[in-house]
């Protein structure tokens, strides 16, 4: 990758970056071509191959934002200093949609590299994503209270099946098209009210 990306004014990357994550998350990685994300751009396919010397380069880069934008948005939102689960996730919901506004298909392009089959980058992705969603467990995992859940319960099983019942909700919701952010915060809140019921602790 060329140093020379980063010195771009933050809305030039800002507009190469979503115009990657837009074709590829609309297309496999095979049928994704430079040439379109170059179009979508607004910059000629040799300049984009002067900041990023290859698909491969820029799919894997686009991946690595995606996670590094995730942690830093629910480090900044503080949902690793909460003791008490559903008030991160809450707040993790928060940052997710602060995401979405910026880059609108970055969650849909990270949910498709992660079931990508090509064999130039599923590998990569795989083993990048147990590493980052490993640092995002254990940071949550740490500050949990185990008192405050009912008697019995596997935490980091409950834990996955809300991870992941909230991102296909995400994925769901991103295969309708432009997203509607209130509502998605709606039904997260009613999410969060039934994980609430189901597992907490009665006073």
């Amino acid at each position: 990758m060329n140093d020379k990306f980063f010195s771009l004014p933050a809305e030039k990357q800002q507009a190469i970056l979503n115009a990657g994550y837009r074709v590829f998350s609309r297309n496999s990685y095979k049928n994704s071509p430079m040439s379109e994300i170059a179009g979508a751009a607004g910059i000629s396919k040799a300049l984009l191959f002067h900041y990023f010397h290859n698909k491969k380069e820029l799919y894997l880069y686009l991946w690595e934002k995606s996670a590094e934008t995730t942690i830093e948005y629910l480090t900044r939102y503080g949902c690793y200093d909460k003791t008490d689960l559903f008030d991160a996730m809450e707040l993790g919901t928060i940052a997710k949609l602060e995401i979405i506004r910026l880059y609108p298909d970055m969650s849909n392009f990270s949910i498709k590299a992660f079931y990508e089959k090509d064999p130039e980058v599923c590998s990569a992705i795989q083993e990048s994503y147990h590493r980052h969603y490993n640092l995002k467990a254990d940071k949550i995992r740490l500050n949990l209270e185990p008192d405050q859940f009912i008697s019995g319960l596997d935490i980091p099983m409950m834990y996955r099946e809300m991870y992941w019942a909230a991102e296909g909700y995400l994925w769901e919701m991103l295969q309708q098209g432009d997203i509607d952010i209130d509502q998605v915060e709606k039904d997260f809140r009613k999410l969060m009210a039934f994980w609430k019921n189901l597992y907490k602790r009665k006073e």
